[in-house]
């Protein structure tokens, strides 16, 4: 089943129209090494397959619904850390500050994931990246037309085939320190928040110019 549910994946997105933006930045901060891809749960479709077969650590619910996800995931070419905030959370998070170390991998989290609530950053990808020292990646994705899966936590987002899949990458940044404690946390929790927040108002000065 996991095998036929990949090539369906593998196929609906070669039909996807992608398109980058802002992602020089990004090659050359990973010239220099790794960095964690930060994005919401409900935009995961389109970068899974954009990025596929890069070996970038992905963190994957320990849920049975993220075991589809994992089982997707891994033959698109991810490592993968299982675990959530509610399942072996800590042992999710050592395992891929483990994966980065060894592999010299980048790494993807969905900020708001597993559960929401939705488009709210929670504080694992802050920890990994004050954790591991690397450089933080604002990503949003633009897509149109979609299935909204309504009744969903996120409201996943499926581009229908042929779509317009703007994958958006902010400018790689640094945490203001590595002094890991609740005001650290929140900081830098507000910090991300505004990032992803900014590339949607970025996409639609775009928009209305062209």
């Amino acid at each position: 089943m996991f095998a036929f549910l990949s090539w369906t994946v593998r196929a609906w997105s070669r039909t996807l129209r992608y398109k980058r933006l802002g992602f020089a930045p990004v090659q050359e901060a990973r010239a220099q090494g790794p960095v964690i891809f930060a994005l919401w749960h409900d935009e995961l479709f389109a970068p899974c397959y954009l990025h596929r077969d890069e070996q970038i650590v992905a963190v994957v619910s320990a849920s049975r619904d993220g075991e589809i996800l994992a089982q997707v995931m891994a033959r698109l070419g991810f490592q993968l850390a299982r675990g959530s905030s509610s399942r072996n959370g800590m042992q999710a998070v050592r395992r891929v500050l483990q994966l980065i170390e060894r592999s010299r991998s980048d790494a993807v989290l969905t900020v708001d994931g597993p559960k929401g609530p939705r488009h709210e950053v929670k504080e694992g990808a802050v920890y990994i990246a004050a954790k591991s020292g690397l450089p933080v990646v604002p990503v949003r994705v633009h897509a149109h037309p979609v299935k909204r899966f309504s009744k969903a936590w996120d409201k996943f987002q499926l581009p229908l085939p042929g779509a317009r899949c703007v994958v958006h990458y902010g400018r790689p940044y640094t945490l203001s320190s590595k002094k890991i404690n609740s005001l650290f946390l929140h900081q830098e929790r507000e910090r991300l928040q505004a990032a992803l927040h900014a590339l949607t108002l970025e996409y639609q000065s775009r928009r209305a110019e062209e």
